[in-house]
């Protein structure tokens, strides 16, 4: 068993430097890249329509809630993961495989609440560019949950049963 590291029950030792992306350093980088990029890039677009009238107060209501629950998704999901949160997206040595709470609704609440966070922003500052960079978020998200997995799956063997109980970023639906 070797792809990049092997997982021992040992500290983690990388034979390679970190920009190597052994254990994912790369999905971090571009992740921070996307939030803020959702966060700070430009709303919109000359080609893209303003939104206006109902449409738009309708966009900012529902972009609050939405902000407000993805917020509330991200806190919990970071709580519950306690003391086996990393910001690699490659497992912890000595980490437990967490199944309960929102990790019984969503397999990665963190990435969910990001997306759903996002997602309340863009309709929140009525940026039409903004909706697609949550969407880029939503594609990079499901790649890196990928490639998190394959880790996962290796270091814990009920994990291929959590994935079928489970569905990955978007509670009862993906």
């Amino acid at each position: 068993m070797r792809e990049d590291v092997a997982m021992t029950g040992q500290e983690f030792k990388p034979s390679v430097r970190w920009w190597k992306g052994s254990r994912g350093e790369w999905y971090v980088v571009v992740q921070v890249f996307l939030l803020l990029l959702v966060a700070f890039g430009p709303r919109s677009f000359v080609c893209l329509p303003a939104w206006t009238g109902r449409f738009a107060e309708a966009a900012r209501i529902a972009g609050i809630v939405l902000t407000v629950a993805g917020g509330g998704l991200f806190l919990a999901a970071l709580a519950r993961l306690g003391k086996n949160l990393t910001p690699l997206p490659y497992p912890k040595v000595n980490g437990q495989l967490v199944q309960s709470g929102v990790y019984g609704l969503v397999r990665h609440p963190i990435y969910c609440g990001c997306i759903v966070l996002a997602l309340g922003w863009a309709l929140t500052v009525r940026g039409p560019a903004t909706v697609g960079y949550a969407v880029l978020l939503l594609l990079f998200f499901d790649v890196k949950s990928r490639r998190e997995e394959r880790w996962l799956v290796t270091k814990f063997p009920a994990y291929a049963a959590y994935q079928k109980r489970v569905r990955k970023l978007i509670p009862f639906v993906y």
